[in-house]
């Protein structure tokens, strides 16, 4: 395993150094037990397959060892490095089969093939070309995961431990020749970041061992540029270029650094400089084992870009391609080295409670990047990969990757810059659950670490516009985490920067990034805004803005489940595989409602899509907000399963939702109708307000407009807003009231409410919200023909005499567990200890004739909050198999129960429609009004003619 010496040396656009690419096949062997620094297998070789007797193993680098197949089967006892909060799993029988040796399936997170925590060693040989004796020689290891040490024949060349950045280990200046390379990784903890913390767990990229990337031998010069830092000045139009200069050996020197710099990326070439500044320079040298620099020069250099520069932005995206030159001239000898950065020219700012743009402001549209990568367990370190994800996000109108507790690599940055997207990173720390900060842990030296890698690694590029220390933490938070955001923004100020993601709220933040501002609250269960209170499109998180001097930017709102998408898991032929799917397939199977699986998911899709709409709508509707962070437009596949995405983890739709639709709502320019509510009558004028979030580049010239139309598309009725107006940049253009005139539908019907904003230049904006006109006096009155009664034993008793009877039980009566919500369970029942809601909506069938008079589309939309508002799920485990209810709850897929709210059979000889929803017609219940009189219009037809029986125990088996 040589590494040919005479293979074309790799090549950067900017970077003069020779290298050698170390990509390719090497020995390795896993070390469980720790043996191989005794036994010094960087000496006498490694001994044999991973970890045990026989011959030495190879794989490819870069890679993981897990990923080729290298590692322990899975078992129950399996030392996962994350935490489990509902370990039934170890525990209740109906887990049992998941449990045998051979067959173990977890619940809780995706499942590898193979699974390895410890050492693990790669051997090979290298060839060190003519010519490189005079140059120092660095081992570039892009990413690993995570602590390293290598050693270079026998010598002991040093460790690493970066979680963020690549590990570099100074050679020193090494004759041409053969060498044994050799370095240890070990994934186990190395500090206590926290067992959840994404840039280790389990639950997201798995635990993983080796190394990913470029790895490289690169043969640097004995004077050379060490750093290059960036820093722009949108109102000068120039840059300040800060140049770090080391040297290989001592002595006394002088020198001069050349920059220039060109842009590219947009249309229109321009050029800065060249602009040249002199210097004089002592060096010295620690002539230590590692022979590391311990002292060089430092120069900066004020470059011009002219009038004519262009900003970076989302909108556009124009980048420099900075060149530094440097020759010096030590103890009378030349040397000269060359290096370079991107750069774009932007600056970020806080106006008032609003974030800015090089003075502009703009509204953060995120969504979360936990680092899960299915196929390969690792995250990828190539361009291309990351456009795709960032295209997938834009098309969602989305402008920002939160990086939760963790740092992505070099190329999440460079197709973040040429897209003009932004990213809030985040450093490897999810201190709680055991761990915690500001307690003379190791872990607070670590966080400062890495942060300064961090910021060295990608300070430069554009994209990097926000930064928290990490996601949530515990312990002495608050105090230590003031000096940490002062210390950094002293030292990199071209970004803003937060305490943590979640929480301290401390005065030395430059945004909150907390979680009380969305929809939904951890604990809130059925108490939240869209459980809790009847639809509207009003509310806003004004009283937040207004309690704050920052801006704020809301943590992780949404957090909606869809049903677990069966189909998904042909997905899956790389290390991670979907297990807990398999499980919770099982489950549905056992309750009988295994042909139902993409019901479910299509219908509690399109609810969890209604939900962030809402949740969406609600911070652009508050003027002065920062923005949001979605939790998350993907399926996050740990802490118990939260499947709470529009698409899954490959970011992939799942079938419910386009990316057309979702950016309506999220976007630049988003219209907004601020309306008191979602139901009408007939009789009723609709009146709103327009509301208009602009965060695009400029102001808008717009006429804005309203139309009414039916579920067909066609228009009942339409008119102007305002002509000619002006929108601002920002949200607080507000237009109105509109008045929709009364009888534009009689009604029962679901109508769509369209504000459209069309632009001067041509370009058009529009955003809907479905609305329900019903009849002003929908009869209530009890048929002859029905008996309406709230007491089994009486149901029971008329229907087997020949009655129809319609069965009313009251959420008093029903002794089960389940919560039934409107909205789809929050983030997942596992992993919040079954806080409610537990179901995820409502299956029916919209031609069912119980829906006459009551228009629904198969889904739970708004027109279903008063009836499910203090209503309860019934347990139809006890009944028939082929008995499926006219209206289903669907249950949370950890417990798989078959449920309804409503139910029709014979009974005896006569027939029962059994509800469990709150039908009460009283006060201003529009709905439930015409949900009663639609299903008592039923029973009293010819229509209603149940096909199945149930015996008069099975109506009592409902109460429970």
């Amino acid at each position: 395993m040589l590494l040919d010496p005479h293979a074309p040396e790799a090549e950067t656009p900017h970077d003069a150094h020779p290298s050698l690419d170390l990509s390719g096949r090497w020995h390795c062997a896993l070390d469980p037990e720790g043996a191989g620094e005794l036994d010094q297998w960087f000496r006498h070789g490694l001994p044999g397959q991973p970890g045990r007797p026989g011959q030495p193993s190879e794989l490819t680098l870069p890679g993981s060892v897990q990923h080729q197949g290298l590692g322990d089967e899975v078992s129950v006892d399996t030392p996962w490095t994350g935490s489990i909060v509902d370990r039934s799993y170890f525990t209740e029988d109906r887990y049992a089969p998941y449990r045998e040796p051979g067959n173990v399936s977890v619940p809780f997170w995706l499942q590898p093939r193979v699974y390895y925590r410890g050492a693990a060693w790669f051997q090979r040989e290298v060839e060190i070309p003519d010519g490189w004796q005079e140059r120092d020689v660095v081992l570039h290891l892009e990413r690993v995961h995570w602590e390293s040490t290598v050693w270079l024949d026998d010598r002991l060349v040093g460790s690493e431990r970066s979680l963020t950045t690549a590990h570099r280990f100074d050679l020193g200046r090494l004759s041409p020749g053969r060498y044994r390379l050799t370095i240890r990784v070990d994934n186990r903890t190395v500090v206590d970041v926290g067992p959840n913390a994404h840039s280790i767990s389990d639950h997201t990229q798995g635990n993983w061992n080796g190394v990913i990337g470029a790895l490289s031998l690169t043969a640097t010069p004995r004077v050379r540029i060490s750093r290059v830092r960036v820093l722009p000045d949108v109102a000068a139009r120039s840059a300040r270029v800060r140049v770090d200069i080391a040297a290989g050996g001592a002595g006394a020197g002088k020198g001069s650094v050349r920059v220039s710099a060109r842009r590219f990326n947009v249309p229109g070439e321009h050029e800065a400089g060249p602009v040249s500044v002199g210097f004089e320079a002592e060096y010295s040298r620690d002539l230590g084992e590692r022979g590391l620099t311990a002292g060089g020069a430092h120069v900066d250099v004020d470059l011009p870009l002219g009038d004519d520069a262009l900003t970076w932005d989302e909108f556009q995206p124009a980048l420099y391609d900075l060149t530094v030159e440097l020759v010096t001239e030590v103890d009378g000898r030349e040397h000269r080295d060359t290096a370079g950065t991107v750069f774009g020219l932007r600056e970020m700012g806080v106006e008032g409670t609003q974030v800015t743009i090089n003075g502009r402001r703009t509204f953060v549209r995120g969504t979360l990047e936990s680092c899960v990568f299915p196929l390969t367990g690792y995250p990828p370190t190539d361009v291309d990969a990351w456009r795709r994800i960032i295209a997938v996000c834009r098309a969602h109108g989305l402008n920002l990757l939160r990086f939760h507790s963790w740092c992505p690599p070099e190329a999440a940055f460079v197709a973040a810059d040429e897209a003009g997207f932004y990213f809030q990173v985040e450093g490897p720390v999810w201190a709680n659950q055991g761990a915690a900060l500001g307690e003379g842990r190791p872990v607070d030296a670590y966080l400062f670490d890495e942060t300064r890698r961090i910021l060295d690694a990608y300070g430069n590029h554009p994209s990097f516009v926000m930064m928290a220390h990490g996601n949530e933490p515990g312990g002495r938070d608050a105090e230590f985490l003031a000096s940490w955001v002062t210390a950094w923004r002293t030292y990199d100020p071209r970004r803003l920067y937060t305490s943590g993601a979640g929480w301290p709220a401390i005065t030395e933040n430059d945004f909150d990034n907390i979680p009380d501002p969305r929809a939904h609250r951890w604990g809130e269960g059925l108490e939240s805004r869209l459980n809790g209170r009847p639809p509207e499109t009003r509310s806003d998180y004004r009283e937040w803005v207004e309690s704050r001097p920052r801006p704020i930017v809301s943590h992780e709102i949404g957090q909606w489940c869809a049903y677990p998408d069966l189909d998904e898991v042909s997905r899956y032929t790389g290390l991670l595989q979907p297990r807990n799917f398999g499980i919770f397939a099982d489950f549905l199977e056992q309750g009988g409602m295994s042909d139902q699986a993409g019901a479910f998911l299509q219908a509690s899709g399109r609810l969890q899509l209604l939900c962030y709409k809402e949740d969406i709508e609600a911070a652009l509707r508050t003027e002065g907000f920062g923005g949001f962070h979605l939790l998350g437009l993907t399926d996050f596949p740990g802490q118990g399963t939260a499947l709470v995405g529009v698409l899954n983890p490959f970011w992939e739709s799942k079938g419910y939702s386009t990316a057309e639709e979702f950016a309506r709502f999220c976007g630049p320019t988003v219209p907004l109708a601020r309306l008191p509510r979602r139901v009408w009558t007939a009789d009723q004028e609709i009146e709103f307000d327009v509301q208009v979030a602009h965060f695009g580049a400029a102001p808008l010239d717009a006429d804005v407009t309203w139309s009414l139309r039916d579920q067909n598309g066609a228009e009942l009725g339409s008119g102007p807003v305002a002509q000619g107006v002006t929108i601002a940049v920002g949200n607080g253009t507000r237009l109105g009231p509109v008045v929709v005139p009364a009888g534009l539908t009689a009604g029962p019907a679901q109508v769509t409410l369209a504000v459209t904003v069309h632009d001067a230049a041509g370009a058009r904006y529009e955003n809907d919200w479905d609305l329900w006109v019903y009849p002003a006096a929908a009869s209530v009155d009890v048929p002859a023909s029905v008996v309406v009664t709230s007491d089994v034993e009486e149901a029971a008793e008329r229907a087997a005499g020949g009655a129809t009877v319609l069965l009313e039980l009251g959420a008093d009566s029903i002794g089960n567990d389940v919560a039934l919500g409107f909205t789809p369970a929050f983030w997942n029942t596992a992993w919040t200890k079954g806080q409610a809601p537990h179901t995820l909506g409502v299956l029916h069938d919209p031609q069912h004739p119980a829906f006459r008079h009551f228009p629904t589309g198969g889904t739970t939309d708004w027109q279903w909050w008063e009836v499910l508002h203090g209503a309860k799920a019934m347990l139809l485990d006890e009944l028939p198999a082929g008995l499926r209810p006219v209206a289903q709850p669907i249950d949370t897929w950890f417990e798989a129960r078959r449920l309804g709210v409503l139910l029709e059979a014979k009974v005896g000889s006569g027939r029962v429609m059994v509800s469990s929803l709150n039908l009460d017609p009283a006060g201003d219940r529009a709905a439930a009004r015409q949900f009663r009189h639609s299903l008592l219009s039923y029973l009293a037809g010819d229509d209603f003619a149940p096909e199945e029986s149930l015996e008069p125990d099975a109506l009592r088996s409902l109460l429970r």
